[in-house]
């Protein structure tokens, strides 16, 4: 269930998983056509040595380039950024990448929570996040952040989740705006981009 409200200008997509979550990234990114216009900046939780495997795996159903965020990188339109493991993915204000190896939090590293908050920071409300399945509450607290920011948040519906824990957290707190099902998201990602380039007259 959804509810109606006016989707703010998109200027970043951020998404957190973990358990299940790169089939459930590989089928929204299935969704995505070659010229989604904003960055894609991800967050999975996985082990320090799994970073080339998740690229070569995702790019197989996407239409973007998919890499994994280096430190001072710009984050690219069409593109799909991948925090690598073993470190904290953060957004600053210009729009580029900072990678740090401070504590883990909700006992990870790279953690959901710290992409979020800082992307939060950094976009205020011209950022859309997205929390999909996993086996802790990573995300939640970030996906508010998002939320109390202007942003637009969405969390997978729990029952379309591998693991309902993560997204249910979010819904739990009141950190997602929208509940959607797996299936939906990327459609809804390209609805709300669509319908915020009409409604401002962005080609």
């Amino acid at each position: 269930m959804t509810t109606s409200v006016s989707p703010p200008c998109v200027d970043a997509v951020v998404v957190g998983c973990s358990a299940g979550g790169i089939e459930a990234l590989r089928e929204i990114l299935r969704g995505l056509p070659a010229d989604f216009p904003v960055p894609v900046v991800v967050v999975a939780h996985h082990g320090a040595d799994g970073d080339a495997l998740m690229v070569e795996v995702l790019e197989r159903d996407s239409a973007l380039k998919v890499s994994a965020a280096e430190e001072k990188a710009p984050a690219v339109p069409g593109h799909v950024h991948l925090a690598p493991g073993g470190y904290h993915l953060l957004l600053e204000a210009d729009g580029t990448f900072a990678l740090s190896v401070d504590p883990k939090v909700c006992n990870c590293r790279p953690a959901i929570d710290v992409l979020f908050e800082t992307a939060a920071d950094a976009y205020g409300g011209r950022l859309l996040g997205v929390l999909l399945t996993g086996a802790n509450s990573d995300g939640s607290c970030g996906l508010l952040a998002i939320r109390r920011a202007g942003g637009l948040t969405v969390a997978q519906d729990p029952a379309t989740a591998a693991v309902a824990t993560m997204p249910q957290a979010a819904i739990d707190i009141g950190a997602a705006v929208h509940v959607v099902p797996l299936g939906g998201i990327a459609a809804f990602l390209c609805s709300a981009l669509a319908r915020e380039h009409q409604r401002t007259g962005i080609d």
